[in-house]
């Protein structure tokens, strides 16, 4: 993981030894040799994939192709959003990889109090699901894309929405293998140990604005952003909201930069009119035409 561009970009290279002095566990030897085991450990993972998010931006940006690209947003899907702040300059990488090292050892230890579940529904009207999900007491976490809810909460009231989703209609519903009901109220009592520590880092405005996972709203303000980071950590992704906001104010052209094209594919999904590029190894700079 991250290993093609730490050995191709020098700019790579210095914000992956950057985090390995940070954490001070191991990090790039998990990234680059495993086990998946230990990569996907709580102490790991989440940092692990803001890392090589933020490498790759750094190649990215030193990169001659990097002058045919003007920022307008940023955005991220959950996790994603603090790779989001970090490019647009409104938080240092070393105090975005104590923040996200923070918040997901508080969501692991969240996730132990409550027995928590998660559900993907695919093909289901939303407002159906909303509706399902107000009579059980689940919730959602994520509007993925139009077709893509998915649903969070405790265990037991997330099973009866499933089997009320899948009378009502859905295409598929897929159970989530995960260790807790993220972005649901289960993860109160993480937002209120996070808060603190969002307050000691300093939040500055951004280059440019970040779309906010709670609201889909282009955020600048150093004090909302902050709020924003600790709400996100019980609400709803806005991600549909997020993607039509950008396109309804002229943007057309989207860079998914970070391990994997998900984002990419809920773009297609969301609008087939936008044009989605992604960037995971160093050949996607090259092949990158705007």
């Amino acid at each position: 993981m991250g290993k093609e561009f730490y050995e191709a970009s020098e700019a790579a290279k210095a914000v992956i030894d950057q985090a390995d002095a940070v954490m001070a566990n191991g990090l790039k030897a998990t990234m680059f040799n495993g086990p998946v085991e230990k990569l996907t450990a709580t102490a790991y993972c989440q940092p692990a994939i803001f890392t090589m998010s933020v490498a790759l931006l750094k190649a990215f940006e030193a990169h001659p192709k990097f002058k045919e690209v003007t920022p307008k947003f940023a955005a991220g899907l959950s996790l994603g959003e603090y790779s989001a702040l970090a490019a647009a300059g409104a938080l240092s990488f070393e105090d975005t990889l104590e923040l996200v090292r923070k918040r997901s050892a508080l969501m692991e230890e969240a996730t132990r109090q409550s027995a928590g579940k998660m559900a993907a529904i695919i093909g289901l009207d939303k407002e159906k699901i909303i509706g399902i999900c107000a009579q059980t007491g689940a919730q959602v976490a994520n509007f993925n894309s139009p077709q893509q809810i998915v649903i969070t909460g405790h265990a037991d009231k997330v099973v009866k929405a499933c089997e009320l989703i899948k009378a009502a209609g859905a295409k598929t519903v897929i159970p989530l293998e995960v260790s807790g009901a993220f972005h649901s109220s289960l993860m109160k009592p993480a937002a209120d140990r996070f808060a603190p520590e969002v307050a000691k880092v300093k939040i500055k405005t951004p280059e440019f604005p970040v779309l906010s996972n709670v609201d889909a709203v282009p955020e600048t303000d150093p004090a909302k952003i902050g709020i924003n980071l600790t709400s996100q950590i019980t609400s709803s992704v806005q991600w549909v909201a997020t993607i039509n906001y950008m396109a309804q104010n002229g943007i057309g052209h989207f860079i998914e930069i970070g391990p994997g094209k998900v984002l990419t594919g809920l773009l297609r999904r969301i609008n087939k009119e936008l044009k989605g590029f992604n960037i995971e190894r160093p050949e996607d700079i090259e092949k990158l035409v705007l």
